[in-house]
């Protein structure tokens, strides 16, 4: 057999065993990763990946598949804490964690709002939601996460729809250190500076799509 021709065959049976041996992210989702730590995602973010807002389980479905990776792996070395996710991640290979990332990303979301920046916002909460308090270095959640809180790129993450309790929590933990993964610590000292009841309302007016809407 010429050189070329075992080459050829060689590197045709390579993508074979590649195919047949790559993650599968819809698997990893639905039924866990080959470690049995690794355990399905679809128990506690739903058959759609949309999440369950009643238990404070966050959507995942139609997120950057940048952002997720990250966030697995930020579990794994500790920026990031949370007593499921951390272990759960671990047991993740690098493969699977790219295959899930990806498959999430390429479910369907949920539409979003289109409330942007407006004249006047008289109520504190929609105040801090569209301009922030400068006074405190608190952008407006809007001026990083995109019109309704949609999400921009894959560093600042869709609020739009997420359960309160899971953005309360988010907050909270940049506040107290179990959680530090943001760029440039932005979150960190937006968190710190913000009230418990605006952390409590600006979660609640995120989670509701009805606040959401485009104003006149």
């Amino acid at each position: 057999m010429r050189p070329f021709s075992v080459m050829v065959i060689g590197g045709l049976m390579s993508l074979a065993w590649a195919s047949a041996h790559a993650a599968d992210g819809q698997k990893v989702f639905t039924q866990g990763g080959a470690d049995p730590a690794a355990l399905a995602c679809i128990g506690c973010h739903g058959a759609d990946g949309n999440g369950i807002g009643a238990a404070g389980f966050p959507r995942l479905a139609g997120l950057p598949a940048p952002y997720l990776s990250k966030q697995l792996r930020d579990w794994r070395n500790g920026t990031r804490q949370q007593a499921v996710m951390a272990p759960l991640a671990k047991a993740l290979s690098e493969d699977e964690i790219t295959a899930v990332s990806a498959y999430l990303a390429s479910l369907p979301a949920p539409a979003t709002g289109d409330l942007r920046r407006q004249p006047i916002a008289n109520d504190p909460t929609l105040r801090l939601a569209l301009y922030g308090d400068w006074n405190r270095h608190v952008p407006g959640c809007i001026q990083c996460h995109g019109p309704g809180g949609s999400g921009v790129g894959e560093h600042f993450p869709p609020l739009s729809g997420q359960p309160a309790a899971y953005l309360a929590a988010q907050l909270n933990a940049w506040r107290d250190g179990t959680r530090s993964n943001d760029p440039n610590q932005l979150m960190v000292g937006v968190a710190k500076a913000m009230t418990p009841d605006e952390i409590t309302a600006v979660s609640a007016f995120f989670a509701l799509p009805a606040n959401l809407e485009a104003k006149p």
